[in-house]
C-alpha cells in the first residue's frame, strides 16, 4: 500500500557536527533560495532539497524535500542565519543541517545530522533536476481528453477527473481507475511518476475510454479524505461507473484499481451489477493486518534494517493492532497506543522515538481508514464477484507480496464459482509494476520506467479480448458472376 509501513523512517541518516565557518560573513539574504545536494549515507545516496525563505514577521522559514523518498514540503522548525552560518532543523525528524556559504554564494558546505553520526553535505543553489519519465505522454495526443466532474450525491462529494476518449463515435469499453491508499490525485502521482497518466494513455490509444479522478478531498475533488474508509472510496468508484454508464458512447464499464484500489474494485462489483469487469493491480487477497505485517518485514529487510529492528517493529505492530482491535473507541485507544509506543521507544532510532513521531503513529493507527483496513478480509467479497476478474502482481512486490496474495485471490474467486478469473504474476516487477532489482520502495523514484509494457499490455489485451467494440464490416461489392 502506498501509505507505507507502520513505523517509517523518513531519513535513516546521521546528524550534526560543528559548523563550517566562512572567512567572509555574507548578508543573511544570500541564504534565501533552493539548495540541492546528494547525501551519502553509506547504504544509499539521497537527494535532499532545502528551501530557505524570508518569513513575513522577520527572520527565516523553510521546507525540506527528499524526492527519492517521495517526501516534499516538510516544514522546518528552525531556520536561522548567524555570523554567516545557516542552521536548519526539522525537530520531529531529529534533523539538523549547519553550513557555511561559499564566497561566491553558490554553495553551502556543512554537516547533516540525524542520529549518532554526522555526515558531510554540500548543497548547490537551485532545485533538483526533474527526474526523467519517458513514458509520460506528450502532445499532440491521438485521442480526446476532457475535464469532468462526477457527483456522488449520497456522500455529498463531487469528484474532479479527466475522461480520455478514443477517436470515433463509440460505444467504447471503459475503465474507471481507482488509486492506491493515501490521498492521490487522478494521475496517482508519486515519486515523480504518474502511473495512471501512463496507464490511461496506453488504454485509450488501444480503444478503451478511461476515467481517472482525484480522490475525495484531494486535488479538485470535494469531501474529506481523512475520514474516508475503503467502503467510502468504493461508493466514489461506483459514482464514476454510473457517470460513464449514463453516456451513450460507452459500452461495458469496469474498474481498474491499483493496490488499495484493487481492494475497492471487488467491493464495488459485489455491490452493483453496473460493474462489468474488475482488474486488480497488486490488489490484496489477505486481511489488512497480515498485509501490513508482511510488507513491514519484507521492506525492512530489503532496506537493510537489522533483524533485531525487524523483530521489534513486528512486536510493536502486534501490540498496536491488538489495542485497536480490542478498543473500538479511538479516544480511549489513543493513550493505550501511546503507552505501547513509549514502551518500545528505547529500541527505536532517535527520529522514530520523538513525541511528534509517536503522535503521528497514534493518529495513523487510530484513523478510520486504518481501523477498517486492519480488520477487513477481502476474500468473502471476492467470492461474491461474478464478473470477469484479472489479478496481476509483480514478483518483486514487497507491499502486496505476489505469491500469497494471488493464491488467496484465486482461491476466493474459485469458491464463488467465478467463470472468468485470471491471476498472473509478472516476473521482475515491483509494486508499481516497474522493472526492478529488489522491489524495495527506495528504488521507485530512481527507476525511469513508470509502468512496464508487460503490465500495460496485459491489462489492455485482457479488456479488449472480452469487451472490444465490434469493428464494422467494410462494404464490398458482390463478386461478378
Amino acid at each position: 500500500m502506498t501509505r507505507g509501513t507502520l513505523i517509517p523512517t523518513l531519513l535513516s541518516l546521521g546528524v550534526l557536527a560543528g559548523p563550517v565557518w566562512a572567512q567572509n560573513v555574507p548578508a543573511p539574504g544570500a541564504f534565501v533560495g533552493a539548495w540541492t545536494g546528494r547525501l551519502d549515507t553509506g547504504a544509499a545516496t539521497l537527494t535532499l532539497v532545502f528551501h530557505v525563505a524570508q518569513a513575513r514577521g522577520g527572520g527565516f522559514e523553510g521546507t525540506l524535500d527528499s524526492p527519492d523518498q517521495g517526501a516534499t514540503g516538510i516544514p522546518a522548525t528552525e531556520v536561522t542565519v548567524d555570523e554567516g552560518t545557516l542552521r536548519f532543523a526539522v525537530a520531529n525528524l531529529a534533523v539538523t543541517y549547519v553550513a557555511a556559504l561559499s564566497a561566491d554564494g553558490s554553495t553551502l558546505t556543512g554537516t547533516f545530522t540525524q542520529g549518532p553520526a554526522p555526515l558531510p553535505l554540500t548543497l548547490t543553489r537551485g532545485e533538483a533536476e526533474a527526474p526523467k519519465r519517458p513514458q509520460n505522454p506528450t502532445l499532440p495526443l491521438p485521442y480526446r481528453s476532457v475535464g469532468v466532474t462526477v457527483p456522488n450525491a449520497a456522500a455529498g462529494v463531487t469528484l474532479a477527473g479527466t475522461l480520455t476518449l478514443p477517436d470515433g463515435p463509440g460505444p467504447f469499453p471503459a475503465a474507471v481507475l481507482v488509486t492506491g491508499s493515501g490521498p492521490q490525485d487522478r494521475d496517482e502521482t508519486l515519486l515523480g511518476h504518474k502511473p495512471f497518466l501512463v496507464l490511461s494513455d496506453h488504454l485509450t490509444r488501444a480503444g478503451i475510454a478511461v476515467l481517472r479522478y482525484d480522490d475525495r478531498g484531494t486535488g479538485e475533488s470535494t469531501g474529506s479524505f481523512a475520514t474516508a474508509t475503503s467502503e467510502d472510496l468504493a461508493s466514489d468508484a461506483l459514482a464514476a461507473v454510473a457517470f460513464l454508464r449514463a453516456r451513450r458512447d460507452m459500452g461495458a464499464v469496469g474498474i481498474v484499481g491499483h493496490s488499495e484500489g484493487g481492494l475497492v474494485g471487488p467491493m464495488a462489483a459485489a455491490r452493483s451489477a453496473d460493474v462489468a469487469f474488475v482488474v486488480m493491480l497488486a490488489g490484496p487477497g489477505l486481511p489488512g493486518r497480515r498485509i501490513i505485517q508482511l510488507q513491514s518485514e519484507l521492506i525492512g529487510r530489503a532496506e537493510g534494517e537489522s533483524e533485531a529492528m525487524v523483530r521489534l517493529n513486528a512486536a510493536t505492530q502486534a501490540k498496536l493492532f491488538d489495542i485497536v482491535a480490542g478498543e473500538p473507541d479511538p479516544q480511549a485507544a489513543a493513550p493505550l497506543l501511546r503507552a505501547a509506543l513509549q514502551e518500545a521507544s528505547a529500541g527505536l532510532p532517535r527520529e522514530q522515538a520523538t513525541p511528534e513521531a509517536m503522535d503521528a503513529q497514534v493518529r495513523q493507527v487510530n484513523s478510520p481508514w486504518f481501523r477498517f483496513f486492519l480488520t477487513y478480509d477481502p476474500r468473502p467479497t471476492l467470492a461474491q464477484v461474478e464478473v470477469p476478474v484479472l489479478a496481476l502482481n509483480g514478483s518483486l512486490d514487497l507491499q502486496v507480496p505476489a505469491e500469497v496474495n494471488l493464491r488467496e485471490v484465486g482461491a476466493a474467486l474459485a469458491r464463488g464459482h467465478n467463470p472468468d478469473a485470471t491471476t498472473r504474476m509478472l516476473p521482475g516487477l515491483n509494486h508499481l509494476f516497474q522493472r526492478a532489482e529488489t522491489g524495495a520502495p527506495s528504488e521507485y523514484a530512481k527507476i525511469q520506467e513508470t509502468m512496464n509494457p508487460a503490465a500495460l499490455d496485459a491489462v489492455t489485451s485482457w479488456i479488449l479480448a472480452r469487451f472490444a467494440r465490434p469493428r464494422p464490416t467494410p462494404h464490398r461489392p458482390p463478386f461478378p458472376r
